[in-house]
């Protein structure tokens, strides 16, 4: 099929992320996509894109908010692509409604399909009951309390709202990749347990949470490092705390990595502490293809997903001696880690990897655009 993703992502958000990691499976499986981007986007997303496996890229201007000139032009444009489309999926506002538009002016308009990424409610005003209701086919959710919140609403039937947690790139995220040369970087010995957290630093992360979790391990006299990988504005909040804490040889602040699965192959542990629910939660994902045992806090996608004590530990979101509890057994405790992390990687290779989301869309596709009518 031919199939057109539209992302008017600024940065790379887990919007952008799955969006991407998407189209690359679906070009893997055998369809025709391209994903359009904002125009002006390469260094934060288009190049990202590109590093994901997307071949084929088109830009937009995706002006925020109306804009009459630029919105035209991205129309007349959307209007001659859907000529050689067969389906056209949507990630954002922004662009659902300029498809919902084109749709309006194609000679023939096209199946509109859009995911919904984060768990903020659409509100069921009239405007929305005519996007949802009568000029999109079919909505895609990341978690299944985001699909709850469509039925809810009652702007979509529940026959027209899928639920598809997951879609991590086992091509990057296996566990043959090697992270010796991360733990170097850090200067970790190699019997010294590493337990990391990739996350964006903001306050709904948990960062100060971790930071007191691993005060009260280290006084425990329990040996071990933590990393945290990400930036943000919490940033100077985050590295006071490790201070005040005593913990600037415990835990190390890197910022980005340019190599993501390698810095995950080397850790022993992996920290999901979110404070709150924030939709897909990729890394959960990465971490468990990578067959790491996971922490993770009870909210979103993890109860979702996740078996406590069988593929990750669960803890409630934000109890700090909860979560020092979990982390304590698991680093008195190899094998279990060894059993968390085979069952996570066994889950992700069944049920959350990209190419088994893009499988799934591409039944749900075919049922949209059936072969034979009347499509190229």
């Amino acid at each position: 099929m031919n199939v057109l993703h539209l992302m008017s992502c600024r940065g790379w958000s887990s919007d952008a992320y799955w969006a991407a990691c998407i189209s690359a499976e679906l070009s893997r499986a055998g369809h025709r996509t391209m994903l359009v981007c904002k125009r002006g986007s390469e260094a934060r997303v288009i190049d990202r894109a590109r590093e994901t496996g997307v071949e084929q890229i088109g830009t937009l201007a995706f002006r925020s908010g109306v804009h009459p000139a630029s919105d035209a032009d991205d129309l007349r444009a959307l209007v001659a692509w859907l000529r050689d489309t067969d389906i056209v999926h949507v990630h954002r506002g922004k662009e659902h409604w300029l498809a919902a538009l084109a749709n309006r002016f194609a000679p023939a308009p096209r199946p509109l399909v859009r995911t919904r990424h984060i768990v903020q409610v659409v509100r069921p005003h009239a405007l929305n009951r005519w996007l949802y209701g009568r000029a999109t086919s079919l909505v895609v959710t990341v978690t299944e309390a985001i699909r709850r919140q469509y039925v809810a609403s009652s702007l979509v039937p529940p026959d027209r709202v899928v639920a598809l947690p997951g879609g991590v790139d086992l091509t990057r995220f296996h566990t043959g990749v090697q992270g010796a040369a991360f733990r170097r970087v850090l200067g970790i010995d190699p019997d010294v347990t590493l337990i990391g957290l990739v996350a964006g630093l903001r306050v709904m992360k948990g960062h100060r949470l971790v930071v007191e979790a691993a005060r009260q391990l280290a006084a425990a006299g329990h040996r071990f490092h933590m990393v945290f990988i990400g930036a943000g504005y919490f940033e100077g909040a985050v590295r006071r705390a490790i201070a005040d804490a005593g913990l600037e040889r415990r835990i190390s602040v890197t910022g980005f990595v340019p190599d993501l699965p390698a810095a995950i192959a080397a850790f022993d542990i992996a920290l999901y502490t979110a404070l709150e629910s924030e939709g897909m939660s990729r890394v959960i994902f990465e971490c468990l293809a990578m067959a790491k045992p996971v922490v993770a806090s009870r909210v979103g996608v993890v109860a979702e997903v996740l078996e406590h004590e069988r593929t990750a530990l669960l803890v409630p979101a934000g109890e700090v001696d909860a979560l020092v509890a979990s982390l304590a057994r698991l680093l008195g405790d190899a094998p279990l880690r060894a059993r968390l992390g085979q069952a996570a990687s066994a889950l992700a290779r069944a049920r959350l990897s990209g190419a088994e989301v893009a499988r799934t869309l591409g039944a749900l596709y075919a049922r949209l655009a059936p072969p034979g009518d009347g499509r190229p």
